[in-house]
């Protein structure tokens, strides 16, 4: 169940997955919070920077920059995050992370819970019909982006 935080910070990982859409990328957005603050927010910039690695939670992680620990933050993210990142949200022991779907992309989630990560899983409609829309809009990047083309 998610909180009023929740809610706030997921909605500005959708706002940051719809910008990555109108710049013609992958529409996946991330936040990353320490309890009511903001750290990062960012998005998937592969296509905008030709980066293989620039999904939208490493662009938030990269915005967030060095913290002391990331041991009391929780990371937000439009879509269920791929093994790059779900590692990565292990090495830095992100305890928490909030899912806008995980319908169109199934991630991680159970390698997450494996390693002591709550997951959260919202089902957000918005999330959903922006994947739906970009996956029917552009196939060929959205196999690229998940390594199937």
């Amino acid at each position: 169940m998610l909180n009023e935080t929740d809610k706030k910070f997921l909605q500005l990982a959708f706002d940051e997955a719809r910008r990555g859409f109108d710049e013609g990328g992958c529409p996946i957005g991330s936040v990353i919070a320490r309890g009511n603050e903001l750290l990062a927010s960012g998005r998937n910039q592969r296509v905008q920077k030709g980066d293989p690695i620039a999904h939208g939670e490493m662009d938030a992680l990269r915005k967030a920059g060095r913290q002391k620990t990331y041991r009391d933050t929780t990371l937000y993210t439009s879509l269920s995050p791929c093994m790059m990142c779900s590692g990565t949200i292990v090495q830095f022991c992100i305890p928490r992370v909030v899912i806008g779907e995980n319908k169109t992309f199934g991630g991680n989630e159970e390698f997450l819970r494996q390693h002591g990560v709550e997951v959260i899983i919202a089902d957000d409609p918005s999330c959903i019909a922006l994947m739906e829309m970009f996956i029917r809009e552009k196939p060929e990047l959205w196999a690229e982006d998940i390594a199937e083309s």
